[in-house]
């Protein structure tokens, strides 16, 4: 790739990080052009659809996501595993809008990435699990509950990425109090709430 060709890449990707960070997947591929200093040919060139762009953009976030797992399920304490994963995703959901999305979204030509959310997602009920036999999880926690800390945890507003998170790391800590086994009294019945619904079960946005 040419040194000019490596630039604009560079640029494109830079404003896209920042435009899905601060307004999330519905961004206008128009405005990632504009934002990047590119002419929307330019963009289109190196990026042919919304989906190769945002794919590489959070490569390498879902491939930390999913190494999070990967290092909690060989953590031989179930409830520190389980709760670093909480913690952890939900640090990263509090600063980047886009992430969750991504994350969410089905991206049929990147099955890599797709088969690394499903192991995510299965390397977690696993975590539940075994927290759960070590009498440290309550009972009752049921995968729904994690979409529901996530929804709760992506409706957090402030004018900064470091209150965002400040707001997160509470939040969570409360949560992961009511998780606790300990003390737990009986819940309300679980609602059902797959990890789809956290971006309205809705597709990747388009141009």
């Amino acid at each position: 790739m040419r040194a000019d060709a490596r630039h604009n890449r560079n640029r494109i990707l830079e404003a896209a990080r920042e435009s899905f960070a601060t307004l999330g997947l519905d961004v206008p591929m128009v405005e990632i052009a504009r934002r990047s200093g590119v002419g929307i040919a330019t963009l289109y060139r190196r990026f042919p659809t919304k989906e190769s762009l945002v794919v590489e953009v959070f490569a390498d976030d879902l491939h930390a996501c999913a190494k999070v797992v990967d290092d909690a399920l060989a953590d031989p304490d179930p409830w520190r595993g389980f709760r670093t994963v909480i913690e952890k995703v939900c640090a990263m959901q509090a600063v980047d809008r886009g992430f969750t999305a991504a994350f969410l979204s089905a991206f049929p030509d990147a099955i890599d990435l797709e088969r690394e959310r499903e192991c995510a997602e299965r390397g977690f009920a696993e975590l539940a699990r075994r927290a759960k036999e070590a009498g440290r999880l309550r009972a009752d926690f049921v995968q729904d509950d994690l979409t529901l800390l996530l929804m709760a945890n992506s409706g957090i507003v402030t004018d900064s990425p470091e209150a965002a998170l400040a707001a997160s790391r509470r939040l969570v800590a409360l949560l992961l109090q009511a998780f606790r086994a300990e003390g737990a009294d009986p819940l309300p019945p679980a609602t059902p709430l797959g990890l789809d619904q956290l971006s309205g079960g809705r597709p990747l946005p388009g141009p």
